[in-house]
């Protein structure tokens, strides 16, 4: 979960990288928000769903809610927080994605999300009486229509940048969304050239798999290429060398699955990805949940065409 900050402390553009629980995810640039309690009534943190890992609702109403984030560690971290909207009898709506850049240690960087009906992150053909707080039983106590599901932080130094500025390394690596069927989980790696040099990709990228607390992960078998794991993802290709002229790009596919059976599940949510061995690492989150099977097929870099 990346910065094209102006301030220390500003809001970037989200990245999507968490599925969406209705027909889409949400993806928006966040801002801060103005006074405490701006939204609606202030929230109690010890209420269920308002507090996760260091990013907070603190206020909500019919038309928005606020939340705030803390980096409680000890370097810039970028965080990406996924929300689900949640209807006036409950029921989950929509996620929505937020990234705040660049939160320096220490620091509360405030946010707020639009819950009206016209706000942007309300499902198109949503029904009106299901906006929260619209419903029987809306108003003090009839809950904030929105809770925090899933929060993952990446050192800012780190960060993938799928836009903005070219990275100093002039190399703009970042996750796909990814898809999943029947227990078969496929993610792409893509690599951008957006230097003004040449850069030669030749075989595999380098991963380290990382749990929630950035700790590498033992014990899992990095395989060349797919086919152990299945054929047709993508992952197959040979080892080629490519020379990425400036503007082009190549795509690398992870393939896993999630089946579990004796022993503990393994998830690695954060994965650190050199794509040639002298690159600067780039931490995605692609959300590994590998089940107790214990490896992860790694695709060869294969040219992706340009972006138009």
């Amino acid at each position: 979960m990346s910065r094209p900050a102006k301030a220390a402390l500003v809001a970037a553009a989200a990245v999507g990288l968490v599925a969406g629980c209705g027909s889409g995810t949400a993806t928006v640039a966040t801002a801060p928000s103005g006074s405490a309690g701006a939204c609606g009534a202030l929230l109690p943190s010890t209420a269920p769903g308002l507090a996760k890992d260091g990013v907070r609702i603190t206020s909500a109403g019919p038309a928005c809610a606020e939340y705030e984030v803390t980096n409680t560690g000890s370097e810039p971290s970028d965080v990406t927080a996924v929300f689900t909207l949640l209807s006036a009898a409950g029921g989950a709506l929509d996620n929505v994605t937020r990234t705040v850049a660049a939160v320096a240690p220490g620091a509360t960087v405030k946010g707020r999300i639009d819950l009206g009906r016209n706000g942007s992150t309300w499902p198109a053909g949503a029904d009106p009486a299901a906006r929260p707080g619209s419903g029987p039983g809306s108003g003090p106590g009839s809950g904030p229509g929105v809770k925090v599901i899933t929060v993952r932080s990446v050192p800012s130094a780190e960060a993938p940048q799928p836009a903005g500025p070219c990275p100093a390394s002039g190399l703009r690596l970042y996750a796909g969304e990814g898809d999943a069927a029947m227990g078969l989980r496929v993610v792409s790696l893509h690599l951008r050239n957006c230097g003004t040099s040449t850069v030669t990709v030749n075989g595999y990228p380098k991963l380290e798999l990382l749990d929630l607390e950035h700790r590498p992960i033992e014990g899992v078998r990095l395989l060349s290429g797919g086919a152990e794991i299945a054929t047709g993802t993508g992952a197959d290709s040979p080892p080629q060398q490519i020379a990425l002229k400036p503007g082009e790009g190549a795509r690398s596919t992870l393939v896993w699955r999630n089946t579990t059976q004796d022993g503990e599940p393994v998830n690695a949510p954060y994965v650190r990805v050199r794509a040639i061995p002298d690159a600067a690492p780039v931490m995605v989150t692609p959300e590994l949940d590998l089940g107790t099977t214990g490896r992860l097929g790694i695709g060869a870099w294969t040219r992706e065409d340009s972006r138009p």
